[in-house]
């Protein structure tokens, strides 16, 4: 009986490991990139040899990369599939017919995050340290690994399939998470604005070696500090509305009717900034 059974694991897993290849054979893990999409004040990349340069609106990064924000510094990047820019512009809530509007009538429309973003705030350094995309034909798979060395970020992470990770390390742990909007600070203090999935899981590294487990829930600010969970202030709240507002936006291409044919991209701020993207291949 015991080796009817060891026979029949060994071919079990011959038949997932031959679709794991069937399926990896025809697609392939694909190398992701962090497209740039906004930039304020200063703001410098590195391809991880020590070697820092201007960053641009426009820039593909590779896993590997680093960026490194001033004190007046700002970026906001796409992580993923390389994107074409300018990206389809952002609409609010509203009313409007269903594509079979005789059965359904009018509808409502809500924007969502589409994609995975992040925002550097000033003082910030953060390394992409891994990103693949894996089509696997009935799926999805994507793994995101960040590293936040300094300063705070503000992430707007989509729904991703069950097989997918994002996590984000800080000097003294790491935090899970997917489908969800948070902040973190390289020194562990997380807020949660809104998650689909129950939060945001953070292990932290506690003075005597020990690791600790935290779930912060949407609404909830942790401070290791303290080592409690408290409720988002309004005045917090209105902050991250704000913030994550922007992350869902996104830019407009406009058209110089000169025939110049310059393009430039619009944020909510209606800030022109002209962009020279250089697709990877």
């Amino acid at each position: 009986m015991k080796s009817f059974q060891k026979a029949l694991a060994i071919v079990l897993c011959g038949v997932v490991f031959g679709v794991v290849l069937t399926a990896t054979a025809g697609t392939g893990i694909q190398q992701g990139w962090g497209t740039v999409v906004r930039v304020e004040g200063l703001v410098s990349y590195s391809l991880g040899d020590g070697n820092w340069h201007p960053l641009v609106a426009g820039k593909y990064l590779p896993p590997g990369a680093q960026i490194r924000t001033g004190e007046t510094g700002v970026a906001d990047v796409v992580l993923g599939k390389a994107i074409e820019l300018p990206q389809a512009k952002w609409q609010p809530e509203r009313i409007s017919l269903a594509p079979d509007s005789p059965v359904r009538g009018m509808v409502s429309y809500k924007p969502s995050a589409e994609q995975n973003v992040v925002r550097l705030t000033p003082n910030t350094t953060l390394g992409i340290d891994k990103l693949t995309i894996t089509d696997t034909g009935a799926d999805t798979v994507s793994d995101t690994e960040l590293d936040l060395k300094q300063g705070k970020i503000y992430a707007s992470v989509k729904k991703i399939s069950g097989a997918s990770q994002y996590t984000v390390k800080i000097p003294n742990g790491i935090a899970g998470v997917r489908g969800t909007l948070f902040s973190i600070t390289a020194a562990g203090v997380v807020a949660v604005y809104d998650t689909h999935t129950g939060g945001l899981v953070l292990s932290q590294t506690q003075p005597d070696g020990s690791n600790k487990i935290y779930l912060v829930t949407s609404g909830q600010v942790f401070d290791p500090a303290t080592g409690r969970l408290v409720p988002i202030t309004p005045e917090l709240r209105q902050i991250l509305f704000d913030i994550f507002t922007a992350l869902r936006t996104i830019y407009i291409q406009v058209l110089d009717y000169n025939f110049k044919h310059t393009r430039t991209h619009y944020d909510l701020d209606r800030t022109q900034t002209p962009v020279s993207p250089t697709k990877p291949t």
